[in-house]
């Protein structure tokens, strides 16, 4: 299933936790947070000044890799 921006972090990283390094790269270093729990990339990369696309790409990228 693709990652899209509008999942929560946190149901993201339970399904898949070797995308930890793909958040931290991207500057979401707060993965443990209570704000995780309940905020969806969308939110989180708004709140932190990133590009919501770019990130998205970069996850779904790194499990198209991890499938192949």
């Amino acid at each position: 299933m693709a990652i899209t921006k509008d999942m929560i972090i946190a149901e993201v990283l339970r399904e898949h936790e070797d995308l930890v390094p793909v958040f931290m790269n991207s500057g979401l270093h707060c993965l443990g947070c209570a704000m995780a729990h309940g905020e969806s990339i969308e939110e989180a990369c708004a709140v932190h000044g990133l590009d919501c696309d770019a990130l998205v790409e970069a996850l779904n990228d790194c499990l198209g890799a991890a499938n192949a």
